[in-house]
C-alpha cells in the first residue's frame, strides 16, 4: 500500500488565520531517545481517555535487493501471527480492551503499525508492540511462513483482477530504470514470494527490524513521563539492530516520451501520463502540489473543466503528486467516455498543460490550493491517530516530529512564480503515457436450456451389424469375419469353449489367479 502523506498544508494568509509562533505549538510534544536508539514522540491530549500507539519501521520495498521483492509486506503479515512470549494472533487481546482500531501498512520506503486503545489498554499495547520488535524471530515457523506467503500471494491475485489495477506498475517500470528502489512493485513478484526461504526472512527482520531503525510515536491521554518509563520498561531491552543504509535522492528523467498500451477487463479507455519528478522534503515538494491542485484537484481544476465540463471527452480526470522519500511521481489520469479517442483526450490534456505552462496558476487557483489543503489536514488532525502517524511520519523522515508545521509554511510562501518555473522544468521532460483500452466484448448465447432437472433417456436408433461371413479350416476350427472398412486395422479373438467349469473338483483354480 502507498502511503497517504499526513504533511499539512495552510492558508493562514489568505484568511488572516493567526499562525503560531512556533511549528511545535499545533501539536505540542515531547521527544527522547532511549539508549538503544528507539525514538519516541509523545503528544498529551486529555480530551479523550485513549491512546494512538503507532511504530513505525524505516523499511519498505525500496529496501529490497533484487529478488527478494514482497519481503517488507511479507513481514507486515508475519509481524501480526505471534511472538516468543505470545505466540498467537496478534488482533484478540486488543479487541478484548476495546481498541478502536487495529493494522499496518507497507509502503515503498517505511512500514508502520498502529493501535487506537482505551488509556487502560496501553500498557498491553506496549507489551505486544516491544515483543513482536524484540522477540518475534522465536516465533516465526516454517508452517507462518508459509501460511502468510499463500496470504500475501492471494491478496496480490485480488489486487491484480481489479480493473485498472495494473497501471502503477507499468508506469514504475516505466519512469525508474532496474536497480532503482522504486523499479518493482511494493507487494513483489510471485516468484520472489514462492522462493523465499526461513532464513531469507529471518535475515531481513534482523538487518531492519531493530530498535535504532524505529519510532515509537504516542497521541492522547498519556504524558511524556508516564511515555518514558514505559518505553524504558518495555523497549529498552530491544536490541538497536546494525546500519542502515539508504538512498537519499534519485530522479530519474526520460529523455523522450515513453508510451504503453494496456488491454484490460474495464469498463472505460483511461489515459494516463507521469512524470519522476523531486520527492519529499524538496522545494518542489510545494511548488509540485500547488500545480496538481490548479490542474486537476476538484471540480474547479483546469483539466476537469477541459476534458468533462467543456468538451464530453472523459467522466474523470484528476492530477496527483505524490512525494515519496527517494523520488516523486506526478500523475495525470483521465477515464474516457465510450467512443472517445484517446488522442482527441491527450491532445486537450497537452493544450490544458501548454496553457498552464505559459502563465502558471492563477492568484484564486493558488489560493484555493492552499486553503483546500489546509481544511483537510487541520480536521484530519482533529483524530489522535493522525496526529500519532504525523508526528511518526516527520521523525522517520526528518528527524523532526513538527516537519508537519514546517511543511505548512513552505507550502503557504509559494509563489506563482515558483510553481511556474518548476512546472515548467519538470513537465516539459519525457513523460511516461500509458493508454488503457477495453477487450473486446465477447457476447454469449442466450441460455435456453431447462436446468430445473436431468434430461430423460431418449429413444437411440437400433444397432444395425455388418453382414458376418464365416468359415471353417480344414481342423475343425470355427472362423466368424465382420467385415468394417472404416480404418485400416484388423482386430482379432480366438475364444475356446471350455473355463471353470469344465476343471475338475480336486484342480480347481480361480481365474483371477491366472491373470495375476
Amino acid at each position: 500500500m502507498i502511503r497517504t502523506s499526513l504533511l499539512l498544508s495552510a492558508a493562514a494568509t489568505a484568511f488572516s488565520l493567526v499562525q503560531p509562533a512556533h511549528a511545535d505549538e499545533v501539536l505540542p510534544f515531547e521527544q527522547f531517545t532511549l539508549s538503544n536508539g528507539l525514538r519516541v514522540v509523545v503528544h498529551e491530549d486529555r480530551s479523550t481517555p485513549k491512546v494512538a500507539v503507532a511504530v513505525w519501521y524505516h523499511v519498505g520495498s525500496a529496501n529490497e535487493p533484487a529478488g527478494k521483492s514482497g519481503f517488507a509486506h511479507l513481514y507486515e503479515h508475519l509481524m501480526f501471527n505471534g511472538s516468543e512470549h505470545r505466540d498467537d494472533e496478534w488482533f484478540p487481546p486488543l479487541q478484548e480492551i476495546g481498541a478502536s482500531a487495529v493494522n499496518g501498512a507497507t509502503s515503498f520506503d517505511q512500514t508502520y503499525y498502529y493501535e487506537v486503545v482505551p488509556t487502560g489498554g496501553l500498557e498491553r499495547a506496549l507489551w505486544m508492540e516491544s515483543d513482536r520488535m524484540g522477540h518475534l524471530l522465536g516465533a516465526i515457523t516454517q508452517a507462518k511462513l508459509d501460511e502468510q506467503r499463500g496470504v500475501v500471494q492471494n491478496e496480490k491475485r485480488q489486487r491484480e483482477s481489479q480493473p485498472y489495477s495494473g497501471m502503477d506498475d507499468i508506469t514504475a517500470r516505466a519512469l525508474f530504470p532496474v536497480g532503482h528502489p522504486y523499479h518493482h512493485p511494493i507487494i513483489g513478484s510471485m516468484e520472489d514470494l514462492g522462493a523465499a526461504s526461513l532464513t531469507d526472512v529471518k535475515d531481513w527482520f534482523g538487518q531492519y527490524y531493530g530498535a535504532a531503525n524505529a519510532v515509537l510515536s504516542l497521541s492522547g491521554d498519556v504524558n511524556a513521563q508516564q511515555a518514558k518509563a514505559l518505553a524504558e520498561k518495555y523497549f529498552g531491552s530491544v536490541a538497536a539492530g546494525p546500519p542502515v543504509s539508504r538512498t537519499a535522492a534519485w530522479v530519474p528523467s526520460l529523455s523522450e516520451d515513453k508510451r504503453d498500451t494496456m488491454l484490460d477487463n474495464v469498463p472505460q479507455a483511461a489515459v494516463s501520463w507521469s512524470w519522476a519528478v523531486p520527492g519529499r522534503g524538496t522545494p518542489q515538494s510545494s511548488t509540485l502540489r500547488a500545480a496538481a491542485s490548479a490542474l486537476g484537484s476538484g471540480k474547479t481544476s483546469r483539466l476537469y473543466k477541459a476534458l468533462v465540463l467543456d468538451q464530453p471527452l472523459a467522466t474523470s480526470v484528476s492530477v496527483n503528486y505524490q512525494p515519496m522519500a527517494v523520488a516523486g511521481i506526478f500523475s495525470v489520469d483521465a477515464r474516457l467516455k465510450p467512443g472517445v479517442e484517446p488522442k482527441d483526450a491527450e491532445a486537450a490534456i497537452q493544450r490544458t498543460i501548454d496553457s498552464f505552462l505559459a502563465t502558471g496558476p492563477t492568484a484564486d487557483e493558488l489560493k484555493r490550493a492552499k486553503v483546500t489543503n489546509y481544511g483537510n489536514n487541520i480536521r484530519a488532525l482533529e483524530s489522535v491517530y493522525v496526529r500519532a502517524m504525523a508526528l511518526a511520519d516527520g521523525l522517520i523522515f526528518a528527524n523532526n516530529p513538527a516537519e508537519y508545521a514546517e511543511d505548512n509554511k513552505r507550502f503557504d510562501a509559494v509563489t506563482t512564480a515558483a510553481v511556474l518555473a518548476d512546472a515548467k522544468d519538470w513537465l516539459t521532460r519525457g513523460a511516461h503515457k500509458l493508454t488503457v483500452l477495453p477487450y473486446a466484448a465477447h457476447g454469449v448465447i442466450a441460455d435456453g436450456a431447462d436446468r430445473s432437472k436431468l434430461p430423460d433417456l431418449a429413444a437411440s436408433p437400433g444397432l444395425t451389424l455388418p453382414v458376418a461371413q464365416e468359415a471353417r479350416l480344414s481342423n475343425g476350427i470355427r472362423v466368424v469375419f465382420s467385415p468394417r472398412r472404416n480404418v485400416p486395422t484388423v482386430d482379432m479373438a480366438i475364444v475356446f469353449d471350455a473355463g471353470t467349469a469344465a476343471d475338475a473338483p480336486e484342480k480347481k483354480v480361480s481365474e483371477a489367479s491366472h491373470c495375476r
